[in-house]
């Protein structure tokens, strides 16, 4: 029953042990317990709790503290907190209990006797460098609980902290002239960061404008009545020795702009309007200027009239003006933050001021050629507007109407080339200046022209040279002059000088004669020295002389034979049987040497072209065979020497027959043919062999082996009694050789023996002059059928048997005995 109850209540269960649990109790309340026990005859009495019993959990000393860390350490202190634990053993926390360990030292000793329940302690006393753990235990009215895991070891020093900051402002900041503003934030660091202040990067001074505040933990730039050259990029630096940091404000201080600077430009002027230009403002208030606001006043009024308040460009249209008044323009720029002040024009009168330009004076003309001229002008005067076209002219001297040269525009150069002349003919040419108000008069005509080319002697020809000699002749070799004096080069003409003599004599009569840079100078005498020269000669005449640079001996020059062999001589030429074989070199030497071509010592085939020319030969063979392969060489010899070179030509062909093909060991249903290889392969290894069988009654060859490397095969598969040819050729990787064939069919047939002896022999009747014989058959007949019995007798005593007759039965009577 509960305590303040009189009524008891029966548990709703028996127990037959000597124990029970008791549920749904009501916690906080006080209860008595009363058991009695009971037999089949009866309930005894009752035995009841001396004492209330409260119903509450069970008390514990609580769980470990939670969550103890380091706040803070300086060279003297710890600064510790925690956090109380998750269960507290069912009883209020009364007090926590601190301990530290010096790190090796065994033991945990008490710190304090606080009770700490704010969970925050600093730890004094203690000696600088050494180093400590910590650990927190919670106590309630059970006892001490368990302690908290230890902090990290911790070495009493000055704590070091990287400077750290919270900024007021953003990265950019807008102010208006003549306000004041301010950068403000906080920081924090160990030790004391130091705060620098720069604008685009040169540090900030106070004045009376400008003030800097700096506390332990806030900073400040203040700055009172902005002008614009505050307008930059400033930096805060916070900085100690673990570190820095910046913060960054672009600040830009605003205002009006500055005026249009001048002077007004009066690009155009007419008699009802104008077109004025003028530059920005040097100072555009640090706001884009977003329009100009342009004003007009007659100067004889005070009232200025608007023209335009929505124009961004720099140069604007005055409209509506009245013919020979003066006016004044003023122009304004504004931008977000005003309108600045004006820019006043110089007085100017509305009339037409510009005209088409003047004529040019009169042109030169240069350059002259059968189909073309330069014409060459100076610029006239423009009429005030800029010339933009020249317009050039021609005309035949004869005629009356001027003709354009070009449709195209020709500006801004004053001079151009006028094309498509003919030639022989007499031409002027003048020039006339266009602008946008138009066309200026003409110039005065050129003097007159005649379009053909001009002609002048050609330069001297160049580096001539004696390149060959004989004992009568000398070959000279030059280059054309560099210049041929706009003319075509007709010819050359050829001198000479025995050395000693004063005179040159002619070696051709007419530059036409020799059209070409080499010639031949014939008709010298032998053992004397010359001088030779060289002119080139055009329509206005000859050149100067180009001299070869040394005299020149005349006799016969002796240079041994030399072979430069081409590509196709090298030591083995090989050829593909049907191509073409070639065989050449450049072949040198004084005099030009006597050339032969051999094959294996003997006469080359009667098909090979050879050709000699002065440089080299050619030895050349069309549709070559086997036959055409061997040691070719080539002889070149003069009197100072000879020289051969040999190659070996193999030419690739497809191989010869097989020799010797034989067919052997004969059965019902095979045979074995060998054959030995061709004895020419065609310059190639044969890589296989063909072999082919035909039965005789038959026209189609069929192949029985394509593949086969050696010289034999078993052919099998044949057909019994039937007769059969074969045929093999060889194989190379330029194609199939003939075949070799088999001369008589072979029959496919097992091979036959002689039969056995027959078996038996006797007589069966003897008269005075025959024998009847009889016998029985062999045992075996040899493969084939027994066509008959050969009887032969012999006289007793005698060395030789004498054939009687062959019969085809098993007996015979043997007579004239």
């Amino acid at each position: 029953r509960e305590s303040d109850h009189r009524a008891w209540t029966p548990v709703t269960y028996t127990v037959t042990r000597q124990n029970a649990t008791i549920q749904g109790l009501i916690q906080g309340k006080a209860y008595f317990f009363r058991i009695a026990a009971e037999n089949i005859i009866g309930m005894g009495p009752f035995t009841e709790t001396t004492k209330e019993i409260l119903i509450r959990d069970p008390i514990t000393v609580p769980d470990r503290p939670e969550d103890l860390e380091v706040k803070a350490v300086t060279k003297n202190s710890v600064t510790l907190t925690w956090n109380p634990p998750k269960y507290n053993g069912g009883s209020d926390i009364t007090m926590y209990v601190l301990e530290s360990r010096l790190i090796g030292k065994d033991k945990f000793h008490k710190i304090t006797k606080e009770k700490m329940l704010d969970r925050k302690f600093t730890v004094e006393g203690l000696k600088e460098g050494d180093t400590y753990e910590f650990r927190v235990s919670a106590c309630n009215i059970v006892g001490q609980g368990k302690p908290s895991f230890c902090t990290k070891p911790i070495t009493c020093k000055d704590e070091l902290a990287p400077p750290t900051f919270d900024l007021d402002f953003r990265d950019k900041l807008i102010v208006r002239v003549g306000e004041a503003f301010s950068l403000t934030g906080r920081y924090s660091g160990k030790p004391a960061p130091k705060v620098t202040w720069l604008k685009d990067d040169i540090v900030v001074k106070e004045d009376d404008r400008i003030k800097i505040k700096t506390t332990p933990t806030t900073l400040c730039l203040g700055i009172l009545k902005s002008v614009r050259e505050d307008t930059g990029k400033y930096c805060v630096t916070v900085e100690n020795s673990t570190g820095s940091r910046k913060g960054f404000c672009q600040v830009n201080v605003v205002d009006r702009p500055s005026p249009p600077v001048g002077p007004v430009i009066f690009d155009e002027v007419f008699k009802d309007h104008m077109v004025v230009s003028w530059k920005p403002p040097l100072d555009d208030g640090g706001s884009e200027i977003t329009n100009y606001i342009i004003e007009k006043k007659d100067t004889h009024k005070d009232l200025w009239m608007p023209v335009t308040s929505s124009t961004v460009k720099t140069t604007c249209k005055i409209p509506k003006l009245l013919e020979g008044r003066e006016y004044q323009i003023r122009i304004y720029a504004e931008n977000l933050y005003g309108i600045s002040d004006p820019l006043i024009s110089d007085e100017m009168k509305a009339k037409d001021r510009f005209r088409v330009p003047d004529a040019p004076e009169q042109p030169i003309i240069k350059d002259v050629t059968k189909d073309s001229a330069v014409v060459v002008w100076n610029k006239p005067y423009d009429g005030g507007k800029p010339i933009t076209n020249y317009i050039v002219e021609k005309k035949e001297t004869m005629a009356t109407r001027w003709v354009k040269a070009t449709k195209d525009p020709i500006f801004p150069g004053t001079k151009f080339k006028v094309p498509d002349l003919l030639e022989g003919c007499q031409y002027e040419f003048r020039v006339s200046a266009e602008n946008e108000i138009g066309v200026g008069d003409p110039s005065p005509p050129s003097k007159p022209i005649f379009a053909r080319d001009p002609i002048a002697k050609p330069s001297p020809p160049i580096n001539p040279e004696a390149v060959d000699k004989t004992k009568n002749s000398v070959d000279l070799s030059w280059q054309p002059p560099r210049h041929d004096g706009n003319g075509k080069i007709i010819g050359y003409l050829i001198e000479y000088q025995k050395v000693g003599d004063e005179e040159w004599k002619q070696a051709n009569l007419t530059a036409d004669s020799c059209p070409e840079t080499n010639y031949k100078v014939t008709g010298l005498t032998e053992g004397l020295t010359y001088k030779f020269r060289v002119k080139a000669v055009n329509a206005a005449g000859e050149s100067d002389p180009a001299h070869v640079p040394d005299p020149v001996e005349v006799k016969d020059r002796l240079e041994p034979p030399e072979l430069i062999l081409d590509a196709n001589m090298a030591r083995e030429q090989h050829v593909k049987a049907g191509d073409t074989l070639r065989l050449s070199a450049v072949i040198k030497g004084v005099p030009f040497p006597k050339v032969t071509w051999k094959k294996e010592d003997h006469e080359v085939s009667p098909k090979a072209d050879i050709e000699v020319t002065g440089v080299g030969s050619k030895l050349e063979i069309r549709n070559t065979v086997h036959e055409d392969g061997g040691m070719y060489s080539l002889t070149v010899e003069n009197p100072a020497g000879s020289k051969t070179v040999s190659v070996k030509v193999v030419v690739l062909d497809k191989p010869g027959p097989p020799r010797n093909l034989n067919i052997s060991d004969v059965r019902s249903d095979s045979c074995y043919i060998t054959w030995m290889e061709p004895e020419d392969d065609g310059g190639s290894v044969i890589t296989n062999y063909v072999v082919e069988r035909k039965d005789v009654a038959s026209a189609q060859w069929v192949a029985i082996s394509s593949s086969s490397k050696k010289r034999s095969h078993m052919a099998k598969y044949l057909m019994e009694g039937t007769q059969y040819l074969f045929r093999v050729a060889a194989e190379n990787q330029y194609g199939r050789g003939p075949y070799v064939e088999t001369l008589k069919p072979i029959k496919a047939i097992d091979p036959l023996h002689p039969p056995g002896p027959p078996k038996n022999l006797h007589h069966v009747d003897v008269d005075k002059t025959e024998v009847s014989l009889v016998w029985n058959r062999p045992d075996r007949d040899g493969g084939a059928e027994i066509t008959g019995y050969l009887v032969e007798y012999q006289e007793d005593g005698a060395d030789e048997w004498t054939k009687f007759q062959t019969v085809p039965m098993l007996d015979c009577v043997v007579t004239g005995l």
